[in-house]
């Protein structure tokens, strides 16, 4: 029996294990396309904050961000996010970093911008284990 015969057979007999595989793919493709879209790595943030002015927030709890963050960012952790956007109207024309401990509140923090209007916003992917993981410097100044 070929090869393609079998494969037909096999997908004909276990036709939701093929759709299954098919819907796990596209949504894997889908995250790769579109899930970093909005997404900078440790490099690119210093990069955008040296060159572009770029703004960092940090959505950790307070105790985190006082235990060392990224040198002048604002800390508005995730817990009271919703209810701070507005003071950061003063900087919808500039590119926005936000952070975490590894990415994923940021990513969240990263909608809500978008959805406010917030054109220029990047998750910190890897957060700030990423950041320190490319041996970036983190400071303990409130600013």
């Amino acid at each position: 029996m070929p090869l393609l015969d079998q494969v037909v057979e096999f997908v004909g007999n276990h036709w939701f294990l093929f759709i299954a595989l098919v819907v796990i793919l596209g949504l894997l493709a889908y995250n790769l396309i579109v899930g970093s879209k909005g997404s900078v790595g440790p490099l690119q943030a210093t990069e955008m904050v040296n060159h572009r002015d770029a703004v960092v927030i940090d959505v950790r709890p307070a105790a985190d961000y006082a235990k060392g963050h990224i040198i002048n960012a604002l800390n508005i952790p995730m817990n009271g996010f919703k209810n701070q956007m507005a003071s950061l109207n003063k900087y919808k024309g500039k590119p926005i970093v936000i952070n975490c401990r590894s990415g994923a509140q940021s990513s969240v923090a990263c909608g809500q911008l978008r959805k406010a209007g917030f054109e220029e916003v990047y998750n910190l992917q890897g957060g700030i284990m990423a950041w320190e993981a490319a041996n970036l410097p983190l400071t303990r100044k409130k600013r």
